[in-house]
């Protein structure tokens, strides 16, 4: 039996009645900090206090309002190619979506969503600043009919027909939560986001008077000990690890929180990932979408046997954020031979992992060690300067650990490329390997500075989209000029000869 197409003469719908809630909630969230400031700041006596204090009263019935007027004003139906979409009240928008230009969908449910059954709705293309459809919110199974209607491109499943089961390609236990929390600076990154936070929504000298304050009481009540300086070194090194260890526990916290019950699998040639404790999250992206990937492993993943598996989605990325409902992570940990044979699973045709590279000139090491020994050297002479003493001395001794970095980075470093695949590899403290395949190249640029001129070299740099600010650029660099103009003509001849997928 045919499957049957879904027509263009389906009504308008509406969002879920309580939709108008959840963006109240979300508005909120973005206006929080300035109301707390105008309630806790905003004096209290005279027409200045009375207006602190009514003011955030005003700015949340406006709100609510404005979200009550998008529940009544946006509308969406679905249609045999795509999706039309009509919102707005003074200034009136109507939007056709095909299918087609969508590539990533996402399924987002808070607490308070699986509360009232619904979810938020997430369409993405490869181009513009922001989603192409942000749906808040849809009762749960018509979301999922939704995004079961996109992944079919418009086909409404076959009801005679059997259903497909998604093949399950990953699924990380607790255990192996636990341990992405313990190599990961997640609760660091949390505690200096809650630190700028608080100094923004502050004053400066409060901050400051809490901070002078703590230190006297904890530097007095140490002086009235009378231990020596032995013992309190080691107090002072047993604090430090108790706060390492405090911010692993977070870590592992936030780890279990994000990422409990990661399921990774396929359906028709597409990837889906559902991951979250209190809140869920389920995205999906179709394979032909992804343009890079990225293999790396930090010195505790080496410890442990494992690394980290990333992509670059042909996704619009949310301007000036860090988001994390895309789908970035196929395997946010997992073994080395996990990882390989999900890359050969998901590029059969391409050679993973690589046996041979093309290292770069051992004498490199020096062009990596320059910059350290530049700031180290002007540092070294402002301090010397400021303290008018041998103190300042002391950057110069980093510059033999940063030496041997460098020798070891550029023995590491070196690329691999074939009919099929470019990569590189670079790192050693922190590794990395970064690949693509080269129908989807972008740009390739040849770069020589003056430096560059003088000694003979070359970079090369490789664009592909949906390249995060966070990934190691797919660049090889300090190549012998030659060698590098004949991988520059080689790339792009096969460029010019194949079709850019993406």
């Amino acid at each position: 039996m045919q499957t049957e197409a879904i027509g263009e003469d389906k009504p308008e719908r509406r969002l879920h009645p309580w939709s108008w809630l959840f963006v109240l909630v979300q508005q909120l969230k973005q206006f929080l900090v300035p109301l707390v400031a105008l309630l806790v700041f905003g004096g209290s006596g005279g027409p200045g206090g009375f207006w602190a204090g009514i003011g955030p009263l005003i700015a949340v019935g406006v709100l609510v309002v404005i979200s009550v007027l998008q529940y009544f004003t946006y509308r969406y139906r679905i249609g045999r190619d795509g999706l039309s979409i009509r919102d707005g009240w003074l200034h009136r928008s109507l939007r056709e979506i095909p299918y087609s230009r969508i590539h990533n969908v996402v399924l987002h449910q808070t607490v308070l969503h699986r509360l009232f059954g619904v979810a938020e709705v997430r369409l993405e293309s490869a181009g513009g600043q922001k989603p192409e459809a942000q749906m808040r919110v849809l009762r749960l199974d018509e979301a999922l009919a939704l995004e079961s209607l996109i992944k079919h491109r418009g086909q409404a499943p076959d009801a005679d027909a059997p259903a497909m089961q998604a093949d399950s390609l990953l699924s990380l236990p607790t255990s192996e939560v636990i341990r992405l929390g313990l190599v990961s600076n997640r609760g660091m990154i949390v505690m200096a986001a809650a630190f700028g936070a608080a100094w923004q929504a502050f004053p400066d000298q409060m901050l400051a008077n809490y901070f002078e304050r703590f230190a006297r009481q904890l530097f007095g009540y140490a002086s009235h000990l009378q231990y020596g300086w032995i013992t309190t070194a080691a107090a002072a090194v047993a604090l430090l690890l108790l706060a390492a260890a405090l911010l692993r526990l977070l870590s592992v916290l936030l780890a279990l929180v994000q990422y409990h019950g990661f399921r990774l699998s396929e359906e028709q040639r597409r990837l889906t990932v559902e991951r979250g404790l209190l809140s869920k999250l389920r995205t999906s992206v179709a394979r032909r979408r992804i343009q890079a990937w990225t293999l790396h492993e930090g010195f505790l993943q080496r410890l442990l046997k494992r690394r980290n598996l990333r992509i670059d989605t042909a996704v619009a990325e949310q301007q000036g954020q860090n988001d994390q409902r895309a789908l970035k992570e196929l395997a946010p940990i997992a073994t080395p031979e996990t990882c390989d044979a999900l890359i050969q699973h998901l590029l059969p045709q391409a050679q993973w992992p690589r046996s041979e590279w093309t290292a770069l000139p051992a004498r490199v090491w020096w062009r990596l060690f320059l910059p350290t020994l530049v700031f180290i050297g002007i540092l070294t002479l402002a301090l010397t300067f400021y303290f008018q003493t041998v103190w300042g001395l002391l950057p110069l001794l980093w510059l033999p650990w940063s030496a041997y970095a460098a020798i070891q980075q550029a023995r590491r470093a070196g690329y691999a490329v074939d009919d099929r695949l470019v990569a590189i590899r670079g790192g050693w403290w922190s590794r990395y390997w970064r690949f693509a395949e080269i129908d989807k190249l972008q740009a390739l640029r040849l770069t020589r500075s003056p430096m560059d001129r003088r000694m003979g070299t070359a970079s090369l740099w490789l664009d592909t989209a949906g390249a995060g600010g966070f990934a190691p650029p797919l660049q090889m660099r300090f190549l012998p000029e030659a060698e590098a103009r004949t991988l520059y003509s080689q790339l792009s001849q096969a460029l010019a000869r194949r079709r850019m997928r993406w």
